[in-house]
């Protein structure tokens, strides 16, 4: 008994502790935005469904790929996802790195041990060779959404290519939200000829022909992940200024502004602690549909031809090949709902954090 009520004890006090810790952390206003965007049960659900998805595709090398996940040959265990191993090691004649898919290589090691498999046993470029039907190849218990007109199959390309459409968005949309939120706040703090003049530039330069621009440097220069980052960066940091810019104009002249500049606090700490979290509230409502947009945009160059290097696993490029295999609509079907869904998701979820941060639902939850 005693001990029964030394243990629920120290239950309740690391409950209260808990508690204290919640209390200090989470503000009335975060419940309540917290409480709105649960309200909205498409955005909160879908964003749930988003982080399902993404976290799944993060481990695509451990789900579809062709190399075992686990060898265990001669009483000892190789790991081939991270480690290259040449055919020599099991009883080979070469030296360079075995091929696992080769029925040599694989009946050497079946000799003496096994080999575990991920759920799909082919990576993004892997050609599945004895098909029973000239590529592109209908979904099949083997290859469970097809294969293209190079023979790849279909599900491992999906499983890659929204991996790299979403890390491709949200590390765009971070360095762009870093460029434009920094270019917004210089512009609304200072005012005047600063104001001015980033203004007449930005208003040159968001005239520019960007997706034009972005095709003529692609095909000037051989893409890759980063430099078509950095080629797309150039235009969209464009799209958050004018927010953060309307809030620091609006903000500067407010009293605990002047009285920070009486106290004489630098114009820098002045920015980033007292006007800055006022600007990073419209800011966070734009970023979800940010991102949807740079999916969309590297979306639309791969399908051009413009974007990632060839063969490189890609929606759009998945897009074009099921234009240009109208006999095979598993393709296309496939691709188009992979971006409509993706691009659903991040809508409704970017909808859900708006509605979060709107001060009429908070004053409405609030009165209830």
């Amino acid at each position: 008994m005693l001990r029964e009520k030394t243990h629920d004890l120290k239950n309740k006090e690391q409950h209260t502790r808990k508690m204290k810790f919640l209390n200090h952390t989470i503000t009335p206003l975060t419940e309540r935005r917290l409480n709105n965007f649960k309200s909205n049960k498409r955005g909160y659900w879908s964003l749930w469904v988003f982080l399902l998805l993404f976290i799944f595709t993060l481990f695509a090398e451990f789900i579809a790929n062709d190399k075992p996940l686990l060898i265990q040959f001669n009483k000892k265990f190789y790991y081939p996802i991270f480690t290259s191993y040449p055919e020599t090691t099991f009883n080979g004649d070469f030296e360079t790195e075995a091929d696992y898919t080769d029925p040599f290589v694989a009946e050497l090691i079946n000799e003496k041990g096994w080999m575990i498999w991920p759920m799909i046993p082919y990576s993004f470029d892997t050609p599945v060779i004895n098909l029973k039907t000239p590529a592109p190849s209908a979904p099949t218990t083997q290859n469970w959404l097809g294969t293209d007109d190079q023979a790849r199959d279909v599900s491992a390309r999906l499983i890659y290519g929204f991996r790299i459409s979403v890390l491709f968005g949200f590390t765009l949309t971070i360095l762009s939200s870093i460029i434009g939120v920094a270019s917004g706040a210089v512009q609304g703090y200072f005012g005047g000829w600063t104001d001015l003049l980033f203004q007449r530039f930005i208003e040159i330069w968001s005239s520019l022909p960007t997706l034009f621009l972005l095709i003529i440097l692609a095909s000037v220069v051989e893409p890759t992940f980063w430099l078509l980052l950095g080629l797309m960066l150039l235009f969209s940091w464009m799209s958050l200024v004018g927010v953060v810019r309307a809030e620091f104009l609006r903000a500067r002249n407010f009293d605990y502004v002047r009285a920070a500049r009486a106290l004489g606090m630098n114009n820098r700490l002045i920015m980033i602690r007292h006007v800055l979290p006022n600007a990073m509230v419209a800011t966070i409502t734009f970023l979800p549909f940010i991102t949807a947009s740079s999916v969309t945009v590297l979306t639309s160059l791969d399908f051009l031809g413009f974007g990632l290097p060839p063969g490189s696993p890609s929606l759009g490029e998945m897009l074009k090949q099921g234009k240009e295999n109208l006999q095979a609509p598993w393709l296309g079907i496939t691709a188009f709902l992979a971006i409509a869904i993706m691009l659903s998701l991040m809508i409704f979820i970017g909808e859900a954090i708006r509605d979060a941060y709107d001060p009429r639902k908070q004053i409405s939850a609030y009165k209830r």
